[in-house]
């Protein structure tokens, strides 16, 4: 096992030393326990969901791409 020593805020800090209270563990398990989650929920195969993506649907909308020729088209 590799030993890593990491930064946390306060508060953040404080919610794992309670989690590791709670289960009469230690915070380095507490850590490896949610790296592990947190990681195998985003390996699956499944690209990422992004909640926002699709709210608007405006056939006005200007792509990016073409946000330099636009000003060229109408001046």
């Amino acid at each position: 096992m590799k030993r890593t020593a990491i930064t946390l805020p306060d508060d953040l800090a404080k919610l794992v030393d309670s989690e590791a209270r709670r289960r009469q563990t230690s915070v380095s398990e507490v850590v490896r326990l949610y790296l592990v989650q947190g990681l195998a929920a985003g390996s699956s195969e499944e690209p990422r969901r992004i909640p926002w993506a699709g709210m608007v649907d405006d056939p006005e909308m200007v792509p990016a791409a073409r946000m330099e020729e636009l000003p060229a088209e109408h001046w």
